[in-house]
């Protein structure tokens, strides 16, 4: 497991609200912990190798907590419910741009027709192209660029009109 995936594990663990996960694998051991609604919301987290190898630890400081507002989000639902939303097929790393080095594949207003790709989902070292199965205007993006994403996991709002 290199640093890349770590990363993107810490991400996603912070980002889903639970105070303590444990993996193993081969000849490594990480535990992720998150202080959640105290006064110190910073989460700590250590990965464990082998006795022969030193330990190392990475801390990351969490975004602001942010509160849920129900009044909002009732408007929200609203809005969104006459756009077609775009879901990702398998579990996997969400990447927006073919390469590094390369330009977006889509933006929030781009213009889509079918079959267009719209990003890629990395899954077991392969690069899957995910294509538009409607045509319209992209009006939300709702994944960061490589972020995990799981099945089924909405990926893009698009306005059909």
């Amino acid at each position: 497991m290199d640093l890349k995936e770590i990363q993107n594990l810490i991400k996603f663990v912070s980002n889903s609200g639970v105070a303590e996960v444990k993996l193993e694998m081969d000849d490594v051991k990480i535990t992720i912990r998150t202080v959640l609604e105290s006064n110190t919301p910073e989460p700590a987290y250590v990965q464990q190798l082998p006795a022969a190898a030193p330990v190392q630890q990475i801390v990351a400081t969490p975004a602001a907590p942010v509160a849920a507002a129900p009044v909002a989000a009732a408007p929200a639902a609203d809005d969104t419910s006459k756009y077609i939303t775009i879901k990702s097929p398998m579990i996997g790393t969400f990447y927006r741009k073919p390469s590094p080095d390369k330009p977006m594949f889509v933006e929030v207003g781009s213009s889509i027709a079918k079959g267009d790709v719209l990003c890629v989902v990395e899954a077991m070292k392969l690069f899957n192209e995910i294509e538009s199965e409607v045509s319209g205007k992209i009006v939300k993006i709702l994944v960061d660029d490589m972020s995990p994403v799981e099945f089924d996991q909405p990926l893009f709002l698009v306005d059909p009109s």
